[in-house]
């Protein structure tokens, strides 16, 4: 259901029904980035109270669940940038890492939770919409033409950027590595 925000911000009621059908979806996708739901229920308090406070010559939302998991991704990631004692994983070992349950083996799940956390770093240290493009790829599982309507620009565009900032993590994590990765 797309809902429209064209003023300041919504009403008190509008707002109760704004965060009442899409606070699930902010904090989820706060949480892919974050891993941590303290860290998630700022993010959705972050990305509401901005709803509440738009000015009153912001451009209207059109789609606001695009316009708020958007936002939340933005904020969970600047969230991270602020942290900013991060340690630094290539690719190709993150996504069975991330896609596997980490109860496998005690060393699995610390190895898991180190590479959660570099990524989340690494993550922090990108461009915002690279970062954005990368979230939406790899933690939400949208396809690249679908990532390309979000963020308003071609599947040929997010596709190379995609790959460049694939090969440049992973350069990073085997520094990080020591160039043993």
């Amino acid at each position: 259901m797309a809902a429209t925000v064209d003023s300041a911000g919504p009403p008190a009621a509008d707002l109760e029904r704004i965060f009442s059908e899409h606070h699930g979806l902010v904090f989820r996708a706060a949480y892919r980035i974050t891993g941590n739901a303290g860290d998630a229920e700022d993010v959705l308090q972050t990305v509401f109270l901005r709803l509440l406070k738009r000015a009153p010559e912001a451009e209207p939302v059109g789609h606001m669940a695009s316009f708020l998991h958007r936002a939340a991704i933005n904020a969970a990631l600047d969230l991270m940038r602020s942290r900013q004692n991060v340690r630094h994983i290539p690719l190709d070992e993150l996504e069975p890492v991330l896609a596997e349950p980490a109860h496998r083996s005690p060393e699995r799940a610390r190895s898991s939770g180190e590479i959660r956390d570099w990524l989340r770093g690494a993550l922090a240290r990108l461009n915002p919409r690279i970062a954005q493009m990368f979230t939406l790829r790899f933690f939400e599982g949208k396809d690249n033409p679908e990532i390309a309507r979000l963020l308003e620009t071609t599947p040929g565009t997010v596709a190379v950027t995609l790959s460049r900032t694939r090969d440049k993590l992973e350069k990073e994590y085997r520094a990080y590595m020591g160039g043993v990765a």
